[in-house]
């Protein structure tokens, strides 16, 4: 036995061997087992607490991957062998790959932890929420990585980063000057999710366009009109615009006017603010405002009226104005007041008479 343990394979004694193979073995399922217990306790420590940064802690230690577990149960196994320049050199490349990797999984739930953060309290249910989440998900992943790879050039493969953040930097300015419509779209979905002009489902006028939008993405943000075809407009412009969100107002405002003759009593040209208001006032989720005499027209007396119609949509509002025009029409034909509508009169002076 004792012949076998000393025998030598790839440099190293067979005995040396089984030492670094158990510690191997070992180490990983030791910090696998940790890694079960530490997410217990953790779970355990979150169910009493209201604070986040428990969460945040569970996630970093879910985030633990097994390869890494395994490289650093074999790199501390490694300590009982001995190789050659080359070999070891390719090993300790291997180890800072696994690493650095994992270091980025970890950077990778910071910046969940930071999109959480900025979203606030608005549930994964939200379409804000879920494009806000795409887009700093997006970025955020990009710079991580793009940082990762840097620092395994520098440390794993000992490579001058230098010149490459120097070339990274002039290429980076050619890159925004050819792309600049594409960086100023995707900037201003960020301001879109930072300052929520909007989110998916609401109803917005933007220039010509009416529509509803359908959906946020990284350089454009589509609308469905009224008329039924999908608007592709690119974020910058949304932002950079004037935008009416309709979806945003708590009631309608509506003014109405409508005209009578001027053969009509003074008695009966009184009492018709109070008819308009009597029959706002009786129209279900109306809020009446105002109703007078506006002016002397060309060819009638003109009144106007307005009210707060306490619903959103658009159908409610012609949905109510449809219910004050038939009472309108009932009460003055019942009055017998007339309503006008152009006319001309022509008079006749110093004609002979026959």
């Amino acid at each position: 036995m004792q012949e076998l343990f000393d025998r030598i394979v790839f440099g190293n004694p067979v005995q040396d061997w089984f030492i670094a193979i158990g510690v191997a073995i070992g180490v990983t399922l030791g910090l696998g087992l940790l890694k079960r217990f530490a997410l217990s306790r953790l779970a355990q420590w979150a169910s009493r607490t209201e604070t986040d940064i428990d969460d945040l802690a569970i996630d970093l230690v879910r985030r633990i991957h097994r390869m890494f577990l395994l490289v650093l149960g074999i790199w501390l196994g490694l300590k009982y062998l001995h190789f050659e320049e080359p070999v070891d050199q390719a090993l300790r490349v291997l180890i800072h790959l696994n690493l650095f990797a994992q270091l980025g999984l970890w950077g990778i739930g910071g910046v969940d932890y930071l999109i959480k953060r900025t979203l606030g309290t608005r549930g994964p249910d939200d379409p804000g929420a879920r494009t806000g989440a795409t887009i700093l998900g997006f970025i955020g992943r990009v710079v991580v990585w793009t940082l990762t790879a840097l620092l395994i050039l520098k440390n794993a493969f000992h490579q001058d980063i230098t010149a490459l953040l120097t070339g990274l930097g002039v290429g980076g300015i050619a890159i925004a000057l050819a792309l600049q419509n594409v960086l100023g779209d995707l900037f201003a979905s960020v301001t879109i999710l930072l300052d929520k002009p909007f989110v998916i489902g609401d109803s917005v006028t933007v220039g010509e366009f009416t529509g509803t939008i359908e959906s946020i993405g990284i350089k454009t943000t589509r609308l469905k009109s009224i008329n039924g075809e999908q608007i592709v407009m690119g974020n910058a412009d949304l932002v950079n615009s004037r935008l009416r969100n309709f979806k945003r107002i708590e009631e309608r405002r509506v003014v109405f006017s409508l005209g009578v003759t001027y053969q009509t009593p003074t008695a009966k040209l009184e009492r018709i603010p109070a008819i308009l208001k009597g029959i706002i006032e009786s129209t279900p989720e109306v809020r009446f405002d105002r109703a007078h005499w506006k002016n002397y027209g060309d060819f009638a007396l003109n009144f106007e009226a307005a009210y707060f119609v306490q619903k959103q949509e658009y159908n409610a509002m012609m949905d109510a104005q449809q219910s004050i025009n038939i009472a309108v029409w009932r009460a003055f034909e019942a009055e017998g007041i007339e309503f006008a509508y152009p006319t001309q009169t022509v008079i006749v002076s110093g004609a002979r008479q026959p």
